[in-house]
């Protein structure tokens, strides 16, 4: 499989969202060059990118290693989205641009249908693209770039199952839309916390095939903000 250099990082981290690559397995530039057809100066590059992320782990001795986060780093990685998807979605109600209100609208239109359908494949994916929009429209790139990288950790490490009633969830995301629109920050945050409450049931922590999730030594105070 030959990928262009640039997007070695991204393939690299999709193989370890999907669990080609285990939690705790070994990797190593030679494999990785040569499963993607390139030489091992991306794939260094990329592994340096994805340990900051923290995708990847680099043992002295031992070389670069899939992360294995505890489950109170599982459960901090929805702490810290249930606090940034309402900021994102007030400031995306002062910043947002006709382009992104379009988007959204249509997003909308589209998931609503494909809930009264009961079409729960495209119901995951349009959602996705929902917040992902959602957070580009808040105008700050450093915002956008962390939660799009929450959004790939909690794939990594959480199955998501459909709401028991999509068409009502949907709503929920025509009603922040309608606040972003209308430029009404504070409705957008409140909103979008309870969305995120009301989504918190239907994640389901990934269980690694060998072995559990490492349960974490350290006592960690945190406060219940989950999504």
């Amino acid at each position: 499989m030959r990928i262009p250099a640039h997007s070695v990082c991204t393939a690299i981290r999709d193989d370890i969202v999907s669990g080609v690559f285990e939690r705790g397995s070994r990797l190593t530039e030679e494999q990785l060059a040569r499963r993607y057809g390139v030489s091992r100066v991306p794939v260094r590059e990329a592994l340096r990118t994805l340990e900051s992320e923290g995708f990847v782990l680099t043992r002295r001795h031992a070389g670069a290693h899939v992360a294995e986060p505890t489950e109170q780093e599982a459960a901090d990685l929805l702490d810290m989205r249930a606090l940034l998807e309402p900021l994102g979605a007030a400031r995306a109600a002062q910043r947002r641009t006709d382009a992104h209100l379009k988007v959204l609208r249509g997003l909308v239109r589209l998931g609503q249908e494909r809930a009264r359908r009961g079409q729960g494949e495209d119901l995951r994916s349009l959602g996705g693209w929902f917040h992902e929009t959602l957070a580009q429209a808040s105008g700050s790139p450093p915002l956008t770039a962390l939660l799009t990288q929450l959004r790939h950790k909690i794939a990594w490490m959480y199955a998501v199952e459909q709401p028991e009633r999509p068409v009502e969830a949907w709503a929920e995301h025509g009603a922040i839309v309608d606040a972003v629109a209308r430029g009404d920050a504070e409705r957008a945050r409140a909103l979008t916390v309870l969305h995120a409450e009301r989504s918190m049931s239907l994640h389901r922590l990934k269980r690694p095939e060998r072995g559990r999730v490492r349960v974490s030594q350290h006592v960690v105070n945190t406060t219940s903000a989950r999504n």
